[in-house]
């Protein structure tokens, strides 16, 4: 039997496996398709945990429109944005 938190774990996983490239979703949208609208805090710590390279954390940004974190480091992610066409302001 799975607890919540890993049931929510792996809704956040799907969720951001379907972002497509060149395109990205605020960690406050990922966390209302995983079912749990106010967790977008929550989203942020379960995506700093994953090395899981088709798990596309790399497109997962702030509702202000800043990028936010990355586990492998900010210029990475930009990196990895803009190698997609993703046009970063």
């Amino acid at each position: 039997m799975k607890n919540s938190v890993s049931e929510f774990k792996e809704k956040v996983f799907a969720v951001v496996k379907k972002i497509p490239r060149g395109s990205v979703l605020t960690y406050k949208e990922v966390a209302r398709r995983a079912g749990k609208p106010r967790a977008s805090r929550a989203v942020g710590a379960v995506l700093r945990t994953n090395f899981n390279s088709e798990i596309p954390c790399h497109r997962v940004i702030r509702s202000d429109g800043t990028l936010g974190g990355y586990n492998r480091g900010a210029s990475e992610k930009i990196r990895r944005l803009k190698s997609e066409g993703y046009k970063i302001v």
